[in-house]
């Protein structure tokens, strides 16, 4: 089997995750340690995020005629990309805040939604709250004058009740 071949398979798994990604950030892993390894990949598999190593030529062939070919030149040097399907800046906000933690790991690049964004790029996307954190937000806000509008008429209803 030729070398071509055999590298076909990763290409196309590469292609095939990242197709209709909402977010992908490239980090350079080098320092880590097992444990933080491990740690990383767990919480990236509860939050829905794939999060693999490939090589860099693999992800090259992948990144090209798509969104992300904008990556490309970030390739450089052992990478590992984070992959999220549904909510497009979990990547960059659990690997930021792994970063903390763990300052061998170095936030490169992501493309979120079209968008190319350098390591401040990334490190402001990891300030956007989720999905969900917005629409709950959203919701208390249209629920406070439903609320205080119900509270000042029970009390109007209490007052004229009292005077009765």
């Amino acid at each position: 089997m030729a070398k071509v071949e055999m590298k076909k398979p990763i290409v196309d798994e590469i292609a095939a995750s990242i197709e209709g990604a909402q977010g992908v950030v490239l980090v350079d892993y080098r320092g880590l340690t097992v444990e933080q390894d491990t740690e990383l990949r767990k919480q990236m598999r509860e939050a829905g995020v794939t999060y693999k190593v490939y090589k860099n030529t693999m992800m090259n062939f992948a990144f090209k005629g798509t969104e992300f070919e904008a990556l490309a030149p970030y390739l450089e040097g052992p990478n590992a990309i984070a992959i999220s399907k549904e909510d497009a800046t979990a990547p960059a906000r659990i690997l930021s805040k792994f970063a903390k933690t763990a300052p061998a790991l170095e936030l490169k690049a992501a493309v979120v939604e079209g968008t190319l964004y350098d390591t401040e790029g990334v490190k402001a996307l990891a300030n956007i709250p989720s999905r969900e954190e917005l629409l709950s937000k959203l919701l208390g806000s249209l629920q406070s004058p439903i609320t205080n509008f119900a509270r000042v008429l029970n009390q109007i209803a209490e007052s004229k009740g009292a005077e009765a």
